[in-house]
């Protein structure tokens, strides 16, 4: 159970409600992540806009990218809540839960181009020791052929998930099988 008080979508009334049924048409159904925001419903416009913006806006990283950056970062923040949902979102597109779980247990033995590697270290290091990334870092990340368009929306998503991580861990937010199935990726 979540460490606050949490409004049920049963008992929604007013803007909360339809908020609510806006993001449930939008992506299918409403996550648990959202429902924390339910004191505060225009936090919740705002934080569901930068999420579709970052995650299913225009960008030349593809969707899978971006949902294994997501599940990086919360396994370096041990945020079981979202590597269950974007570990669920990135099967949608590997169709592969062996390949999955290998993610989650090291990304680094993934078999994937060496761009894509040099982003998901990135990742982690940016979550873990953002003190330590350099001008260096990014300039091998362009050698490899990212633009700084790419770079950007990488740290965005890298930058959103942290900020993520913390609502759910901060907040006691939980999953359950069937909350983590069902949405629209």
């Amino acid at each position: 159970m979540a460490f606050i008080k949490v409004i049920d979508e049963a008992l929604a009334e007013g803007k909360l409600k339809v908020v609510y049924d806006d993001i449930a048409k939008s992506r299918g159904k409403l996550s648990n992540i959202m429902k924390i925001h339910s004191l505060n419903p225009e936090a919740m416009i705002k934080h569901m806009d930068l999420y579709k913006a970052i995650m299913f806006g225009k960008s030349n990283l593809s969707r899978e990218l971006k949902e294994m950056i997501a599940v990086v970062v919360s396994v370096s923040n041990k945020c079981e809540y979202c590597i269950n949902h974007h570990a669920e979102a990135l099967n949608f597109y590997w169709k592969d839960r062996e390949k999955v779980e290998l993610l989650i247990r090291d990304f680094r033995k993934i078999e994937t181009e060496p761009g894509v590697k040099l982003l998901l270290d990135y990742t982690a290091l940016l979550t873990i020791s953002p003190d330590q990334i350099t001008k260096t870092i990014i300039d091998e990340i362009k050698s490899s052929g990212w633009s700084d368009e790419d770079i950007l929306s990488v740290n965005l998503i890298i930058s959103y998930f942290n900020f993520v991580n913390r609502i759910a861990l901060g907040l006691g937010v939980e999953f359950s099988e069937e909350e983590i199935k069902g949405y629209k990726y």
